[in-house]
């Protein structure tokens, strides 16, 4: 299947397998394709998972990474992209139900927003919380400090 949607979309995507699993870094410009591709044409149904990986000294900061799941194949898949701090990538809401909350977790903890996405706000953390606590470069005992400060008025046991 990977094989083929590189022979479809050539240097855009590029298929690698690792202890068994097959994944593809595919382009950011071809996501919202493939993803649709995926879902309609090879049958990953279910969208498990979406995540990022901050890597703060590359060009391209971070990796995004769909784990898609295919009930009539019973194959699992990842499909990553890499973008810059500050891209934004299309929803994938409109291929899977499931990638609401799943986004606005990664824009929550990584900051990266996705395109179209029905309500794209803040999950986890209350609203007037500074920053992305999975970035790699982000300073946590000094915002849960100023956080408990402002909002609670005691200084952080931390």
């Amino acid at each position: 299947m990977v094989a083929k949607l590189k022979g479809e979309y050539g240097s855009g995507i590029e298929p690698l397998t690792h202890l068994g699993q097959n994944y593809m870094v595919v382009d950011r410009s071809l996501i919202p394709e493939i993803l649709q591709v995926l879902r309609n044409e090879e049958e990953f149904d279910y969208c498990v998972d979406i995540t990022a990986v901050h890597y703060p000294k590359r060009e391209k900061q971070f990796d995004v990474v769909w784990v898609l799941y295919s009930f009539p194949r019973n194959e699992r898949i990842r499909v990553t992209t890499r973008i810059v701090d500050g891209e934004s990538l299309p929803s994938s809401v409109p291929i899977w139900a499931t990638a609401n909350w799943l986004e606005r977790e990664v824009f929550d903890m990584f900051g990266i927003k996705f395109d179209g996405h029905p309500d794209m706000k803040r999950i986890l953390l209350p609203d007037g919380w500074k920053g992305h606590p999975l970035r790699k470069d982000y300073g946590i005992l000094q915002q849960d400090n100023e956080w408990v400060q402002i909002n609670l008025g005691i200084e952080s046991g931390q």
